[in-house]
């Protein structure tokens, strides 16, 4: 160490030591006031006031006071931020999301489903929380739900509320049947045996397998097809597992052992039609609140059972989530809004309001998902059984590139074959020509 450095530090040292024995009171107060204004420097810039903008999917006003309440803890916690909540009706939200992201006006949290956040993931519109969301935060989600959100190796969204298939069951009709509503069908093929027996013995419909919006994919994977070869860069459903599933939704159509709504109509007419006592069980449980509210005699009468699959023995988990639009100028506080939002805590209060799943593993372990008590009611048992499903629920129609256009072209060729237009085989190798088409675009 060279002299001048030494002399530099020991005359540093001599400086601090008579400030500290000799300073006077003014002295003292002047360098505490200071200190203090610097301290004060220092907390302003690390909590420099924050606004962010949150959107939700048509939760006004049911859960009002559910989400204000969360903001409010948030805030709260955060007193350097301010959360401006937007609810937007479901049938606008992806239109005004697109044209918000296109003007660079988007929110910094938005709630959008998996196959709707996954073409904005492809535009390089949504940050990726698989960098932005540390180990320990990640591992406490279902680990199906957090991969659901996963589009060529980016995790475009944090999962918020989920739910499986659940099969509902009308025990009249089954009484009616003559069949065992302790025994209901949990595979296609005893679908269709059922579906013969409640068409036979009361005229009525056994099954409403709908084919609306992604259903008819999800119907392809649970009977065994792939959708897609391992890259995603060709279509891999023209086997025999698929061929078998446009087989057997033509045969239960052509023989009028499932209505034409169908096919030709969405999962709204499933519900008026069982609550009309015109269809003996389908996969319903987001319905049974809405079934005890308009129906409460048939309520009492609905039994809920596994949800139907097929030789795979997959089953479907359905996903909501909250991203975070990469143009946020706010990221760090976005995401950990998200991740507040999405905390067990809150997720628990949220399904005691709505007959829901959370996505937490935390939250999942609580005795309200676990045990069924003496005086279990239907909406009960159907949490207790779409819980329980949730180890081996995934994403059956994982993301993709041009999911809307690959979709309507199963959906127009299965038509095809339950309308008679062309044979199963016929349209599955249309379907499978437009796809690879599809998915060889850029």
């Amino acid at each position: 160490m060279n002299k001048k450095l030494l002399l530099s530090i020991f005359a540093a040292m001599l400086l601090l030591f008579l400030a500290a024995c000799g300073g006077d009171d003014e002295t003292d107060e002047g360098q505490e006031s200071a200190n203090d204004e610097e301290s004060g420097e220092e907390a302003t810039e690390e909590q420099e006031d924050v606004t962010i903008e949150f959107w939700t999917m048509q939760l006004q006003p049911t859960f009002t006071d559910y989400i204000q309440g969360i903001i409010d803890d948030y805030e709260e916690e955060n007193p350097h931020v301010t959360v401006e909540w937007l609810d937007v009706p479901a049938a606008d939200l992806d239109t005004k999301i697109l044209a918000d992201v296109s003007t660079g006006n988007a929110p910094d949290v938005v709630n959008l489903n998996p196959t709707f956040a996954s073409q904005l993931a492809q535009l390089d519109e949504l940050v990726d929380m698989e960098e932005a969301v540390d180990q320990e935060d990640k591992d406490k989600y279902v680990e199906g739900a957090w991969e659901a959100n996963n589009l060529h190796g980016v995790t475009f969204a944090i999962p918020w509320y989920l739910s499986t298939q659940v099969t509902l069951n009308n025990e009249s009709i089954y009484d009616e049947a003559g069949l065992d509503i302790d025994s209901p069908p949990e595979t296609y093929e005893e679908a269709r045996e059922y579906a013969e027996t409640v068409k036979e013995e009361t005229g009525k419909y056994g099954y409403f397998p709908s084919l609306d919006l992604s259903l008819t994919l999800q119907h392809m994977v649970k009977m065994g097809a792939d959708l897609t070869n391992e890259d995603g860069t060709e279509a891999a459903f023209n086997t025999e597992e698929g061929l078998e599933t446009f087989e057997y939704f033509t045969d239960l159509f052509e023989r009028d052992l499932i209505p034409r709504e169908a096919l030709v109509g969405d999962q709204r007419n499933t519900i008026d039609m069982y609550q009309a006592g015109e269809v003996a069980f389908f996969a319903g449980s987001q319905f049974i609140s809405q079934i005890e509210e308009n129906a409460p005699e048939l309520y009492e009468n609905t039994v809920p059972s596994p949800a139907i699959t097929g030789d795979s023995g997959k089953k479907t988990i359905s996903v909501q989530n909250v991203a975070v639009p990469s143009q946020t100028e706010n990221q760090e506080v976005a995401v950990d809004f998200a991740l507040f939002l999405t905390n067990a805590e809150n997720q628990f209060e949220f399904t005691q309001l709505t007959p829901i799943l959370p996505s937490t593993l935390e939250t999942l372990e609580d005795p309200y998902f676990t045990e069924v008590d003496e005086d279990a009611t239907a909406s009960d048992l159907v949490r207790i059984e779409s819980a329980g499903q949730l180890e081996d629920a995934e994403l059956l129609v994982p993301p993709m590139d041009n999911y809307t256009d690959l979709n309507e072209s199963i959906y127009d060729a299965i038509s095809a074959a339950m309308l008679g237009d062309m044979t199963p085989q016929e349209a599955l190798d249309q379907a499978e020509e437009e796809w690879n088409e599809i998915l060889a675009e850029e």
